[in-house]
C-alpha cells in the first residue's frame, strides 16, 4: 500500500501505532505516550559505527535518531531524546533528502532508530527516496515493542529488522518499562518482522547484511535468569533463521538515581562478567550457531551519540 498524505491524516488522527494504544489526535496537535505529535522530529542523522559488524561495516550505518519513544524504558542510554524533548521538526521531503544524503555520504544501509511513532510519515519518505534513487538495505531499529499492523505498513520497505527482546517476565516489564504486556506484544511483532524479511542474507564481497533479522538483548543486572528464558524462546521459534546479539553494555547513568525503590538499586551496577559469561555459556550450551557478542564492559557516556541536531 502506497502511503499518502490523506492516509498519514488519518493514522495521525486517531493514534494507534504503538501497543499503548493513545488514540489521541496527533494531527490535531495532541501528543502520544511517545512525547510526539504528527510533526516528525529527529535529534541525529549521521554516519554510525556502533551496530553490528554486518550492519556498521567499514563505513558505518547511515542512522536517523527520532525523538520520542513508545516504550520509555527508565535506564535508557538515549533517554535525553527518549523523553521527546530534543529534536528538530522535519518534513517528509527533507527527511527523504537525509536519506540519500546518508547514502552519498557512503552509509551502508539506511537505520531508522526508534521511529516506530513516525511510520505513516517515514514509509512516504523511504517511498520518496527510494524513486529518488535510494538503493541500500533500510534498517528498522527498534525497541520490539510493535503493533502488528504498523509493522505491516512497512512491508516492501525495510530490508533488515533489529529489534529488541527485552523481558521475558511482565513484572520486570511493568517496572523498567511501564508495559507488563512487552513480550505479549514483542514476540508476535518479531514474528511479522521475521516474515516480511526470512532467513539471512549477506553480501559475499563485503560480510555486510543485505536482508534478514538480528534480535537485540541487552543483559540487565541481576536479571540473568530473564535472559535465559529470553533466548531459549528465540532458538525454540527461530532456530538458526535470525542473527542474535548479546549486550552486555547496560549502564547506570545519572538520571537513574531520581528512580524510586527497589527500581534504583536493581539498577545502579554494570552486568558483572560473571553473569555475561553465564548468559554466553547458556547460548553455546542450548545451541546457537548464529550471534554476536561484545567485548569489554559498560558502555562509556561518551560512545553515546551527541544528540546535536548533526545532519539534519
Amino acid at each position: 500500500m502506497k502511503m499518502t498524505p490523506e492516509k498519514i491524516e488519518e493514522l495521525m488522527g486517531d493514534c494507534t501505532l504503538c501497543p499503548r494504544r493513545c488514540h489521541v489526535r496527533r494531527s490535531r496537535g495532541q501528543y502520544g505516550f511517545c512525547g510526539q505529535g504528527a510533526e516528525i522530529v529527529a535529534a541525529r542523522a549521521a554516519l554510525h559505527f556502533w551496530e553490528e559488524p554486518c550492519i556498521s561495516g567499514q563505513s558505518g550505518s547511515g542512522a536517523v535518531f527520532f525523538s520520542g519513544c513508545g516504550l520509555q524504558c527508565v535506564f535508557c542510554q538515549n533517554h535525553s531524546i527518549a523523553l521527546g524533548k530534543t529534536g528538530r521538526a522535519l518534513s517528509v521531503q527533507r527527511l527523504a533528502e537525509i536519506f540519500l544524503n546518508l547514502q552519498e555520504q557512503g552509509a551502508a544501509n539506511i537505520n531508522l532508530v526508534t521511529a516506530g511513532h513516525f511510520l505513516p510519515q517515514i514509509c512516504l519518505a523511504l517511498e520518496t527516496a527510494k524513486d529518488a534513487g535510494l538503493s541500500i538495505p533500510v534498517v528498522y531499529n527498534s525497541s520490539g515493542y510493535e503493533e502488528i499492523s504498523s509493522l505491516q505498513l512497512l512491508e516492501g520497505l525495510v530490508d533488515i529488522y533489529l529489534p529488541d527482546l527485552k523481558y521475558r517476565s511482565p513484572q520486570l516489564s511493568a517496572s523498567f518499562s511501564h508495559a507488563p504486556d512487552y513480550f505479549e506484544k514483542a514476540s508476535p511483532a518479531l514474528w511479522e518482522m521475521f516474515r516480511q524479511v526470512g532467513t539471512p542474507v549477506f553480501s559475499p564481497e563485503s560480510g555486510m547484511m543485505k536482508r534478514g533479522m538480528i534480535v537485540r538483548h541487552l543483559l540487565l543486572p541481576g536479571q540473568t535468569a530473564d535472559s535465559k528464558r529470553i533466548l531459549r524462546y528465540l532458538h525454540d521459534t527461530y532456530g538458526s533463521d535470525i542473527y542474535v546479539s548479546i549486550m552486555n553494555q547496560y549502564t547506570p547513568l545519572p538520571h537513574l538515581s531520581h528512580l524510586p525503590e527497589p527500581e534504583r538499586s536493581l539498577l545502579q551496577r554494570s552486568v558483572t562478567d560473571a553473569e555475561y559469561r553465564r548468559v554466553l555459556a547458556f547460548a553455546e550450551k542450548i545451541g546457537f550457531e548464529n550471534g554476536f557478542l561484545q567485548e569489554g564492559g559498560a558502555a562509556e557516556e561518551s560512545f553515546i551519540p551527541a544528540f546535536d541536531g548533526e545532519g539534519l
